[in-house]
């Protein structure tokens, strides 16, 4: 199957777009564990070092099994060309550094992942490259952050953690019409529940640390865009820099995606069915679902998402001693700052995910000392629902 193949449905791609197989036809994608590429002649390195003939050389440029993952994700995200990085933050930072030279200038939502506030705000200036942070959700933050040397912009939508939804076409608009770019972390809607591409995004990004892999196994990240876009910004910068994604990791990834749809869709109804059991209890002071019509963005979301998300994020009464008491009386689900994993997880993320801002900072993001992040995995949802109850009465 090509990986721009377009008559199969997503399902049906995420389970065999990209298969390269070898001389011996196994079921199985094959795991090439190997650094070089030998060949056939002196001539036909050359050629190949000089693009003149199509072949592997290295795998800190490219591997058959990390290219069978990188087909396979374009194909199900919809767009011309991927690739694929060691973790979800080398994706991040590529994405973003690729683009940025000294004196350029970056446009980003506040509402990031620490990790991604801390690229956008204490490294990209140390190359020259100023930024403004933004309320994400308002659209006139963003025209007025605009100036003449504006080269990309960067949104989370849902953000993380409070799931905020951004109007990634609205974005889009305002950027292009500055001569900017848009890039789009969509690791909590996946591409099964939102499309940034087709809503006008240039790039998105993915930890495929979380759905993708979705049993705890294996980092990983991946890149997405037009051939250009990643040939001009991405493809150079990968190979030079060595941000590569390990074949056994590609693989794993592989074997990640066959399920993908099936947990998903699974994960994202308990997450419903937790919301809605959740959203009345009166230990609850604040409860945060996309695709709920109590949620602050709920006709975005109904625009722009087909599908609600895994994670359900809610305040419980007592502050920061109430949701430790609440994490600490949980028996099925784990704390973990990890999600989109089989397993329930929860974190606090004032003192896990978001800890290094500042208090003022945390509030403004809504993320307050009693805010939890549930990320629901594939238990019963009875099961899940019993546990948060049974814990619920310890706070």
């Amino acid at each position: 199957m090509s990986p721009t193949d377009r008559q199969y449905r997503p399902e049906t791609r995420l389970v065999h777009a990209g298969t390269m197989r070898s001389q011996f036809g196994e079921t199985s994608e094959a795991l090439f564990l190997t650094q070089g590429y030998v060949y056939d002649s002196a001539a036909q390195a050359e050629r190949r070092f000089n693009n003149e003939e199509p072949g592997f050389q290295y795998s800190r440029f490219a591997n058959p099994t990390v290219a069978m993952f990188e087909q396979r994700m374009a194909a199900f995200e919809g767009a011309e060309a991927a690739r694929a990085t060691a973790t979800g933050m080398a994706a991040v930072t590529l994405s973003l550094v690729g683009q940025l030279k000294a004196g350029d200038h970056v446009v980003a939502s506040k509402a990031l992942f620490g990790s991604c506030l801390y690229v956008v705000e204490d490294y990209l200036p140390r190359f020259g490259v100023e930024s403004t942070l933004v309320d994400g959700t308002d659209l006139d933050q963003w025209r007025a952050a605009m100036r003449p040397n504006t080269k990309t912009c960067f949104l989370e939508s849902p953000t993380n953690p409070t799931l905020e939804i951004i109007d990634i076409a609205a974005v889009a608009e305002i950027a292009h019409a500055a001569g900017a770019t848009l890039v789009v972390d969509n690791v909590f809607a996946t591409p099964l529940f939102q499309s940034p591409l087709a809503l006008g995004a240039d790039c998105v990004v993915y930890s495929t640390t979380k759905h993708i892999d979705g049993q705890g196994r294996c980092l990983g990240g991946v890149i997405l865009g037009s051939e250009k876009f990643i040939q001009d910004n991405i493809h150079t910068l990968l190979r030079q820099t060595g941000p590569s994604m390990s074949p056994f990791n590609a693989w794993v990834m592989l074997k990640g995606l066959e399920t993908l749809a099936v947990r998903v869709r699974r994960q994202t109804d308990t997450a419903a069915t937790v919301a809605v059991a959740l959203a009345d209890n009166p230990k609850i002071k604040r409860l945060i679902y996309p695709g709920r019509p109590d949620h602050p963005q709920a006709a975005v979301a109904q625009k722009q998402m087909r599908g609600g998300s895994t994670l359900v994020a809610f305040e419980v009464t007592g502050g920061k001693a109430g949701a430790f008491r609440f994490q600490d009386a949980l028996r099925l689900v784990r704390i973990s700052n990890n999600l989109g994993d089989a397993k329930s997880l929860i974190t606090h993320p004032a003192t896990t995910t978001h800890q290094r801002l500042k208090p003022e900072q945390r509030a403004a993001l809504g993320i307050t000392d009693g805010f939890l992040r549930l990320s629901c995995g594939l238990e019963h949802p009875d099961d899940i629902c019993e546990d948060v109850f049974a814990a619920l009465a310890a706070v």
